[in-house]
């Protein structure tokens, strides 16, 4: 590549950087493709962990890059981005929580704010031409910054495997953490950890134990179940164990908390937003809870049309989310659909915990639509059974008059 024509038109480029065996191959990539050009690398902080950020600067000026924004974005993408999703009850194909899609826009948008910060001409980054986090960022890219230039470098390059990049770094003495041996590809933020290929990628593969990194094995878990009391409001968890904590801090504790008990597993074959299908096995252990919450309380809130428009909801955000179209008129519109319907969605629950089970066995709400003098089964003064009949001849009534039509 250094023997070949270089491109003009890029001067400055901010690179969305994780320290990975791709973006550390990107680095160089880019200042040996683009002529003068200036690498500036971003991180977006979303509770991936520590771990994964110490050394980053280091490594990314090691790489060839000038500068490393590390951006804390922690908070705001629990407070901003995960509790509006999951108060719309949004699950994508019934089962992902979608805990990578609910991270790429917030990711996307400060990387734009980074780029004119610096006053960039470009964005970067390393999602490949197989997948769907392309089509996310660039999605947003696009809302926010369409004057920006983006580059893909999977797209262009014409590196193909692990074992390509791996030899372009050995050749150019850049250090990188990854090998061939790893064999997993994971992503991580404070929401879940997501696993894919090595093993997985056969499905007929029960997944070892080698996989899985937030929770125990359910069969592992503790033989005594747990009890975690939520405080709801607005449909959003505001207390765990009766302790007033900010939405991050709230996640983190139902993490340590659930993920002993095996609790937020999934093993998924997806259909990707690109047409073809993949593999993966998520933990959401914290997210689990909340969903359980959440839904616990609704349970007694909402009544059956409600509901049913909640669920409508649920099913448009989920594909809008795993889709990349976050920065859409769609979105804000379902959002605001939804947090009227969460003013109600106020009140205290108790989770039981149990060998990956997650299970709501209490529940009270101010706003609950359960009453136990109208539902019991026991004699009651308030509910004349004599009315039902009206009630189902009026129900049913188109039926009854297309089976004399009939006739």
């Amino acid at each position: 590549m250094s023997n070949a024509v270089k491109k003009t038109g890029v001067k400055k480029v901010v690179l969305a950087y994780s320290g990975g065996l791709d973006t550390s191959a990107i680095i160089p990539w880019l200042k040996e493709t683009y002529d003068d050009c200036e690498i500036i690398a971003f991180c977006a902080d979303v509770g991936q962990g520590e771990e994964e950020l110490v050394g980053l600067t280091e490594k990314a000026l090691a790489s060839g890059a000038s500068e490393c924004h590390i951006v804390d974005l922690k908070e705001e993408f629990v407070a901003d981005y995960i509790y509006p999703t999951i108060a719309t009850g949004a699950i994508y194909e019934g089962t992902y929580l979608l805990g990578t899609s609910m991270a790429r826009p917030i990711i996307a948008k400060a990387q734009v704010e980074v780029a004119r910060k610096v006053g960039a001409d470009a964005v970067c980054h390393g999602c490949t031409g197989k997948g769907n986090d392309q089509v996310r960022f660039e999605g947003c890219f696009a809302a926010l910054a369409p004057d920006l230039k983006v580059i893909a470098p999977w797209r262009e390059w014409e590196m193909r495997s692990r074992e390509d990049l791996l030899d372009y770094l050995a050749e150019r003495d850049i250090k990188t953490s990854a090998s061939a041996t790893k064999i997993y590809s994971r992503d991580a933020n404070a929401w879940h950890i997501s696993h894919e290929g090595g093993e997985l990628e056969d499905p007929w593969n029960e997944p070892s134990k080698g996989v899985w990194t937030l929770t125990v094995a359910p069969e592992d878990a503790p033989n005594e179940p747990e009890y975690v009391s939520l405080a709801i409001k607005n449909g959003r968890v505001t207390h765990v164990n009766d302790e007033a904590l900010s939405p991050y801090a709230a996640l983190m504790k139902l993490n340590d908390i659930a993920g002993k008990h095996g609790v937020g597993r999934i093993d998924i074959t997806e259909n990707r937003l690109v047409g073809m299908k993949s593999r993966g096995c998520y933990e959401t252990p914290g997210g689990t809870v909340m969903f359980a919450g959440l839904r616990a309380i609704e349970e007694l809130v909402l009544d059956k049309t409600s509901r049913t428009w909640r669920e409508q909801i649920a099913g448009q955000m989920s594909h809008l989310v795993y889709d990349g179209r976050w920065f859409t008129p769609l979105c804000k519109s379902l959002i605001a659909a939804s947090e009227s319907l969460a003013e109600s969605v106020n009140g205290d629950v108790v989770i039981k915990l149990y060998k990956g089970q997650a299970t709501a066995v209490k529940k009270r709400s101010p706003n609950s639509l359960y009453s136990e003098s109208f539902a019991t089964f026991g004699e009651d003064d308030v509910y004349d059974q004599k009315h039902a009949e009206g009630f189902i001849r009026l129900y049913s009534l188109a039926s009854r008059i297309r089976a004399l039509n009939t006739k």
